[in-house]
């Protein structure tokens, strides 16, 4: 190459003190880097997973879900309450109608009004060190954040491609509310959406290739399974041998016995967008299907930083807040570099019966080898529980003997996933399970003292 013609290509490279790929949480860029000449890449839709086609909207419709579900019960309680139907279209444009225009205008910010930031549409490839290519245009920066997220995973059934197929970001979107409905797979989002759909009207069939919920503890999983099956149709531990369209719908062919329905909802995990990126001309190491870091949320290239759902399995978007503030500082900060603590890290399925869960199962404890005890309490048991004439949900404890820390807790049941925060909060500050049960007042008679018969009752053991 000439010298002329050298340095005709280094001028159509452009120059960031930062590169970021992924508006989601890559986006929450501090004021410690206003400083910085910025670029935010994106692929598709603005604000990334948790606020267009994730946990916000899904729990937006998983509220008229629950109240609808509970309309259908109130005899319970003794009254006499009917649900007579969801307004689909206008339960969807409340959701959009506020979701959307938060991503249009953080989308018009950055592309217009965010000084020192660009905002690049399209998707990131990696041609070189610290050196990425989106459509024909490249762009070097002394630092980069991978923030590219994951998108929904469908397994090689045949025949699914061809019958068009929802996955949760399109099928929120549905123009009516289907009156048949099927699902593949039995994780959080099948759950939820199974909630959704059925407490709204739909007739929902369910497959799951190993149950529902099979990462949480195997009680809680078992519980949900047994609530959840009253009025979803769970086939358990099938995956259709095939799926066909027809003249009335689609239809999921088993060994088991055919179901036709009206939509496909394929809710089998997501994968992570790391097949986009060419990551090994930058040099990033990829272990066990997403990118390695470590605990200051740097990837094995000097520069590159990764964080989310590219970076993690748990897929939880309060974990990648707090690795998105962990990069930026140590990009700004290498004097003093922090690392990030993410072994007390609670966890929700917004389904119903609702779960919250944090640290060991007893699966987890078991295999760790440590020694503890299980305290548990139904809700039934408590002065709440009765007003709530609850019969299904409960609350558990693992503590361990000898120091008394709580090492795991998991609850099922109304505002489970505020429950078990409390757990959460004292696991974190190293609070044991004798001072969280007889050093804190319970405000009598809330929901909370399912919190606190558990503890006791895991202390009465020891």
């Amino acid at each position: 190459m000439t010298s002329t013609n050298l340095r005709r290509k280094m001028r159509h490279v452009e120059h960031y003190d930062l590169i970021i790929i992924g508006s989601g949480s890559g986006n929450a860029i501090p004021e410690y880097l206003a400083d910085r000449r910025v670029a935010i890449i994106e692929r598709g839709v603005f604000g990334g997973t948790c606020l267009n086609v994730g946990c916000i909207p899904s729990k937006m419709f998983v509220l008229p879900a629950d109240l609808a579900l509970e309309a259908q019960h109130g005899e319970r309680l003794g009254l006499s309450t009917t649900f007579d139907g969801a307004d689909w279209a206008g339960i969807r444009d409340r959701v959009f109608g506020r979701i959307d225009p938060i991503a249009a205008g953080g989308e018009e910010y950055r592309a217009t009004g965010s000084e020192n930031v660009d905002l690049i549409r399209g998707t990131a490839r990696f041609v070189g060190e610290r050196t990425v290519e989106v459509d024909g245009r490249q762009l070097t920066a002394e630092q980069i954040l991978i923030a590219a997220g994951a998108r929904p995973w469908a397994p090689a059934i045949p025949g699914l491609a061809d019958v068009g197929y929802h996955t949760s970001d399109t099928v929120m979107r549905l123009d009516t509310l289907p009156r048949r409905l099927g699902i593949l797979g039995g994780g959080f989002i099948a759950t939820e959406m199974g909630h959704v759909f059925s407490s709204l009207g739909s007739e929902v069939t369910l497959f799951s290739r190993s149950g529902l919920l099979g990462n949480h503890d195997p009680e809680i999983a078992q519980r949900f399974t047994d609530v959840f099956a009253r009025r979803v149709a769970h086939r358990p531990f099938e995956v259709p041998t095939k799926v066909t369209k027809t003249a009335t719908g689609i239809e999921l062919h088993s060994d088991n016995g055919n179901v036709e329905v009206d939509e496909l909802l394929v809710a089998t995990g997501r994968t992570p967008n790391i097949d986009l990126l060419n990551l090994d001309a930058a040099g990033v190491a990829v272990a066990d299907g997403i990118i390695a870091v470590d605990d200051q949320m740097a990837t094995s290239a000097p520069g590159i930083w990764a964080i989310g759902d590219i970076a993690n399995h748990h897929q939880l978007k309060h974990l990648a807040n707090r690795e998105a503030a962990t990069a930026f500082w140590n990009m700004a900060h290498p004097e003093a570099p922090k690392e990030l603590d993410a072994e007390v890290l609670p966890h929700a399925v917004f389904s119903n019966p609702q779960i919250g869960s944090v640290g060991h199962t007893v699966d987890t404890a078991t295999a760790a080898s440590l020694d503890f005890v299980v305290g548990r309490r139904d809700y039934g048991g408590t002065a709440y529980g009765w007003a709530l004439e609850d019969t299904d949900s409960f609350a558990k404890v693992l503590i361990e003997r000898g120091t008394e820390r709580i090492i795991g807790a998991h609850i099922i049941g109304p505002q489970a996933a505020t429950l078990v925060q409390l757990l959460a909060q004292a696991m974190q500050f190293g609070q044991n399970a004798r001072e969280l049960a007889h050093d804190v007042y319970y405000i009598h008679p809330a929901l909370t003292e399912v919190v606190e018969n558990a503890l006791l009752e895991g202390l009465e053991q020891l």
